[in-house]
């Protein structure tokens, strides 16, 4: 977060911004951080264990249905980034599911990382609760603990529609494993007498 723009003399926003962090369902420490140390707060964030992710997809699918809205063979709940999933909502996940997330304050400073494949929601300037006007800088990563999950993104992403946002293939997840094998090829070769010995 490397920009956090607060208005001047918008003193009930303060409050507003305090309700949409409490009704985030973010811990004491968190609400201290905005109450007591007076830091810029600029999104709201709910990150779900990677493990949970067909049940809360079959979750949003469900509520959906229940709605009148269509679920096209194409489309997904998760990566359409159609729902938000509020309060309520939180709740019933946890209730019929038995899906719990962490809600995740992001001061101006903070950095926030999230696991390949770990469904989540940030609440910002964007959407319908403002926190405050804020820039965040996002880089995609992969790490060699999640290559294989980051591997089965992609191809899980080749099933949505073509004109779908997420349908090419952003981490290049198949050059990043050619380039890895490569390179540790290339240092196995060069060490070769060495390793001999």
């Amino acid at each position: 977060m490397v920009y956090v723009g607060i208005p001047k003399g918008q003193a009930d926003q303060e409050e507003e911004v305090l309700k949409t962090i409490q009704d985030g369902d973010s811990d004491e420490l968190t609400i201290k951080r905005f109450t007591e140390s007076r830091e810029k707060p600029g999104a709201l964030w709910h990150i779900y264990a990677a493990k949970d992710t067909e049940k809360i997809r079959e979750f949003l699918k469900k509520v959906a249905e229940e709605q009148g809205q269509e679920n096209p063979v194409d489309h997904d709940p998760i990566h359409d980034q159609s729902w938000y999933l509020d309060r309520s909502l939180r709740k019933r996940l946890h209730q019929e599911y038995g899906v719990q997330g962490w809600a995740i304050v992001q001061f101006l400073g903070d950095v926030v990382f999230i696991p390949a494949g770990a469904p989540h929601q940030a609440r910002t300037s964007d959407t319908v609760h403002n926190l405050y006007s804020c820039i965040k800088v996002a880089e995609d990563f992969v790490s060699p603990e999640h290559v294989k999950h980051c591997f089965w993104l992609t191809q899980e992403f080749r099933y949505l529609s073509h004109t779908h946002t997420n349908h090419e293939d952003k981490l290049q997840v198949k050059n990043v494993i050619y380039h890895a094998v490569k390179d540790a090829v290339g240092i196995l070769r060069a060490n070769e007498s060495s390793l001999s010995r």
